[in-house]
């Protein structure tokens, strides 16, 4: 058996490189840019998923029998809406086409909780979806694309995955923002940090999908939230990595609207410059003053039990940065606008 991983360069492909490799799973990796990690036995090919003659020589090239969709505009900043719906939802009909093509039957989605948008909790995978952003609107788009393919014809089976923040090794979003600046001490509490955010470590997260993805007796189309459980609060998860760090945990707080106030100019030197930075009203607002909860009922019922507990990931994750994640810049895989 062969997997197309599209999106194969990035930080979660890794992970599941590194799985499927010691389970003897040939692979293909399709992506912009090659990945900045060994490979392995991997085949790496160039290419976007908007294309679908790429996508068929990927494909075709490797034989593959199933996909495994990760490509996906995702970062807060530096995408233009339109590139968010042209690469999610383009690029998952781009797939489905060159999927009729040639008969494969067969593919997993990693979607996002970010569907779920302004929907009251509690958010489980029947929880009528409201999405507020042109990340999540354009992901449930493609979901509703693998929808419609896995319907097309029997036989057909597309599982959809929705993480919260997924975080670990080589990741270098916004919780290695977080402990970068709990690590030079510039951290600060800002609103009460009682606010739930859910999140899922990435070796868990692979786990689940696999056993989502492989299970027999499935239906033809299905959802399932991945998140790690119990959940933390945001002042829980500035309090874990600080004792990961060495670090007094923060014993005092400011309040939200300061806190985005003092925003504001990192927002503006992102505008002029087209920078992304680690800090902005986006990012403050999702960490302090935003409750992200999600549940996992469903995925315990498929008798999911997690690997690795969330403090223990994240404890890994420090571990990784003081060994080779720290001091390195944010790198950004942003997809070009379809010119």
């Amino acid at each position: 058996m062969r997997i197309l991983i599209t999106g194969g360069g990035g930080f979660i492909a890794r992970h599941f490189v590194e799985r499927l490799t010691r389970e003897g799973i040939a692979l293909t990796l399709f992506d912009l840019a090659p990945p900045e990690w060994d490979p392995g036995s991997a085949t790496v090919l160039l290419g976007d998923v908007r294309d679908p003659r790429a996508l068929r020589q990927a494909l075709v090239g490797g034989r593959c029998d199933a996909v495994l969709h990760l490509a996906a505009a995702h970062h807060d900043s530096g995408i233009a809406p339109e590139t968010y719906y042209d690469v999610n939802e383009g690029g998952a009909r781009t797939l489905c086409g060159v999927l009729d093509e040639l008969s494969i039957r067969d593919v997993c989605f990693l979607s996002t909780v970010a569907v779920y948008g302004d929907a009251p909790e509690p958010r489980r995978e029947d929880t009528p979806v409201r999405p507020t952003t042109a990340y999540g609107k354009s992901k449930l788009a493609a979901e509703r694309v693998f929808q419609t393919w896995a319907g097309g014809a029997p036989g057909r089976r597309a599982v959809v995955i929705r993480p919260p923040v997924v975080f670990g090794a080589g990741n270098y979003a916004n919780m290695y923002a977080l402990i970068r600046q709990i690590d030079s001490g510039r951290f600060l509490q800002i609103g009460n940090g009682r606010n739930v955010k859910s999140l899922v470590y990435v070796e868990n997260l692979v786990a689940a999908t696999l056993l989502a993805w492989r299970r027999e007796g499935a239906p033809a189309f299905e959802i399932v939230n991945v998140v790690d459980k119990p959940d933390l609060t945001s002042r829980e998860i500035a309090e874990v990595l600080s004792r990961a760090l060495g670090k007094a945990p923060p014993r005092h707080s400011i309040p939200l609207g300061l806190g985005l106030a003092l925003g504001l100019p990192f927002d503006a030197f992102s505008l002029l410059t087209g920078r992304s930075l680690p800090v902005s009203t986006a990012r403050i607002r999702k960490y302090a003053g935003e409750q992200t909860k999600f549940e996992a009922d469903k995925l315990a019922r498929l008798g999911f039990r997690a690997g690795v507990g969330l403090e223990e990931g994240l404890r890994r994750m420090v571990e990784w940065y003081h060994r080779e994640g720290g001091g390195q810049p944010a790198r950004p895989r942003l997809p070009p606008a379809r010119r």
